[in-house]
């Protein structure tokens, strides 16, 4: 995995990993962000990891219940513990926020409008939860076009909800790592063993789940296009 180097012109240079380990790509993507220059390009890395629970900056022990046997590794993103495994599309953008000219909001809102914009290739609409950055389908109607209406307390605000995209960041020196994952055809079984993003009973949801059929390679290059178009100067 490369350490900085480029030109900084056009689309984000896209690199297509396949499956690699966590923690290797988590040492990579914090050396590619130490070594960028102003003349760096800008980068999205698209992979797919071996079972691994993550822990963010904010991650609390109590809200990993059962790990058996997945290994925790604790991360400097923002936002609490989620899961990364086979089947799921995981998309790590290098991008230098100065040079977009966009602030961490707007960056995570991109982030969404990608995701979003993903899941509408394949007929299914997402929603937003304000203040829960990551992308959320209805379970009654993911297809459906009908808005979801805020709920009216936090104790509900996931009600009739799946979380099936996540978002976790670290800003550097203006320039951005970690990122966004999209559940593609997952065994949905280890995200019973936290409380995804530190919300207890937060159901997760995948494509295949809900209906949509759709290959590893396609979604992970739908999403890449997606990045590229939100994230270029």
């Amino acid at each position: 995995m490369p350490e900085g180097g480029g030109e900084s012109r056009g689309l984000p240079l896209r690199r297509e990993w396949g499956h690699v380990d966590f923690a290797t790509t988590f040492a990579a993507m914090r050396a590619f962000a130490a070594a960028r220059t102003l003349e760096t390009a800008d980068e999205i890395w698209l992979c797919e990891h071996a079972p691994v629970y993550t822990q963010g900056l904010a991650g609390k022990p109590e809200h990993i219940l059962d790990a058996a046997g997945i290994s925790v590794v604790q991360t400097d993103r923002g936002g609490q513990v989620t899961y990364h495994g086979p089947g799921q599309v995981v998309a790590y953008p290098l991008v230098d926020l100065k040079r977009l000219g966009i602030y961490v909001k707007e960056y995570v809102f991109r982030l969404e409008q990608a995701l979003l914009k993903t899941l509408e290739v394949h007929g299914v609409t997402g929603h937003r939860v304000r203040g829960e950055p990551g992308i959320y389908v209805r379970m009654d109607d993911p297809f459906g076009h009908a808005m979801h209406a805020a709920a009216p307390s936090a104790e509900t605000k996931f009600a009739g909800l799946g979380k099936i995209g996540a978002i976790g960041v670290k800003v550097s020196r203006n320039c951005t790592y970690h990122g966004l994952a999209l559940n593609v055809a997952m065994d949905l079984r280890p995200f019973k063993g936290i409380n995804p993003c530190g919300h207890a009973g937060l159901q997760t949801i995948d494509l295949s789940t809900i209906g949509v059929r759709a290959a590893w390679d396609d979604v992970a290059t739908t999403l890449g296009d997606k990045l590229a178009h939100y994230l270029s100067p």
